[in-house]
């Protein structure tokens, strides 16, 4: 007969076997925790973003630290906390990986996909992995739009630029208050500036990590700004997101682009290169459009507070020959909103484009410039701020508020009668 020593050790042993064994079956089937921290296959940096039409389709983007694994797409429709990705209901599709190292020379793997055939204004569960047991990230819920709405609220931030964990969790409590006061928020446009080096692979992770619990559902649509594209060179910046292949000729591929939700048609310009060419691709992407409100989002505005003359000279007059409604900028670090303004003149309400700096998300706070002819409120605060955007048929409303929720300025645009403005003759 055992003695209670013998016993004693084969129930520890079965109970091993039991724990290890049920642990191997939770991973199989995918685990709700997703990768394990650390591992080589443990997705990070994961952010959505729009590449072809918002309503039926989505993009992701992802990184690994082993630059081989493959890259996998799962979803199933409806927002599913328990989702156990399996079953007939489960779609997957295979993206591309690309090797790349980061600025301390490190092989990494970015991971790049784009689901499509979705139904619009549908929620969907997705998680992004290599396909192999443990490598899989934890679940997240996005929703389409809506097809063919005549309303949408989106937030506008800029030059969360910042090096450490603590300037970056500035950038996430930023975020995190404004999808507080605009829980409807569909987008995110980002003004330039995202890291303060590109290259820094440590301060990319804590951008995307500090924001993770958005970023991973409601698209970002990046501006390259003067620290994302450093001697014409952009690569640190463009892996990160996987945007709309309409760019103009000449553009560093993912520095350029254009993109409509509802109402609104956004033309992304990149202020750092092919600043000439870009002139003629606006023109040509604004004559096509339908859409009854125009934006352009950049990032060193040509009033903004610093000019650059080659922007006002080559940029503004197509903002004006369109009727651009609301240029987003950034740079400055401060608050400022213009008159509407054209042909370089304050001009009134509705016939002209207003400029708006939102300040910034991150930790850099900028001395108040001078104030210039086209300000109508200037000022800075010393507190991170965002806008939260929101049009409703033939009103444009624009509120600004710092990240403890004061809410700092506001205005509207409207349209009367039948808006669709064609370009001057």
């Amino acid at each position: 007969m055992p003695d209670k020593k013998s016993c004693l050790l084969w129930g520890l042993l079965i109970v091993c076997v039991a724990v290890f064994g049920g642990l191997e079956l939770w991973k199989a089937r995918g685990g709700s925790q997703g990768a394990a921290a650390g591992s080589p296959l443990e997705p990070k940096a994961i952010v959505t973003t729009f590449k072809t039409d918002a309503a039926t389709s989505r993009a992701i983007t992802w990184q690994t630290k082993d630059s081989q694994a493959a890259s996998v797409v799962q979803w199933v429709k409806g927002g599913k906390a328990d989702v156990t990705f399996e079953g007939k209901d489960v779609t997957a599709v295979k993206g591309t990986t690309d090797t790349v190292r980061n600025g301390s020379g490190e092989k990494q793997g970015v991971h790049k996909a784009n689901i499509t055939g979705l139904e619009p204004d549908t929620e969907y569960t997705y998680r992004v992995g290599s396909g192999e047991s443990g490598g899989w990230s934890d679940p997240a819920v996005f929703r389409t739009a809506p097809a063919d709405a005549d309303e949408v609220t989106f937030l506008d931030v800029a030059d969360s630029q910042g090096e450490t964990e603590e300037d970056f969790a500035v950038w996430g409590q930023t975020l995190d208050k404004a999808f507080e006061l605009f829980g409807d928020a569909r987008f995110i446009v980002h003004n330039g500036d995202l890291t303060e080096q590109p290259e820094d692979a440590g301060a990319w992770d804590a951008f995307f990590g500090k924001a993770q619990a958005w970023l991973g559902r409601i698209p970002l649509m990046p501006v390259t700004g003067n620290h994302d594209e450093i001697d014409k060179n952009a690569d640190a910046f463009v892996q990160h997101f996987n945007v709309p292949d309409n760019g103009a000729e000449g553009s560093i591929p993912g520095t350029t682009y254009s993109f409509d939700y509802g109402p609104v048609h956004i033309a992304v310009m990149n202020t750092e290169s092919n600043v000439k060419a870009q002139a003629e691709w606006l023109r040509a992407d604004l004559r096509g459009t339908n859409k009854e409100w125009l934006i352009v989002a950049l990032h060193r505005g040509p009033y903004g507070g610093n000019q650059d003359e080659a922007i006002v000279k080559r940029w503004v007059p197509v903002f004006d020959e369109f009727g651009v409604d609301l240029v987003l900028q950034g740079h400055n670090h401060e608050y400022s909103r213009s008159y509407p303004l054209k042909g370089d003149a304050i001009v009134q309400p509705g016939e002209g484009t207003v400029y708006v700096v939102p300040n910034t998300a991150g930790p850099k706070l900028n001395k108040k410039k001078e104030d210039r002819f086209y300000h109508q409120v200037h000022f800075q605060n010393e507190r991170q701020m965002f806008a939260g955007i929101r049009i409703q048929g033939d009103t444009l409303t624009y509120r600004a508020y710092d990240i403890d929720g004061r809410k700092l300025d506001e205005f509207e645009l409207k349209h009367s009668g039948d808006k669709r403005r064609k370009p001057a003759e």
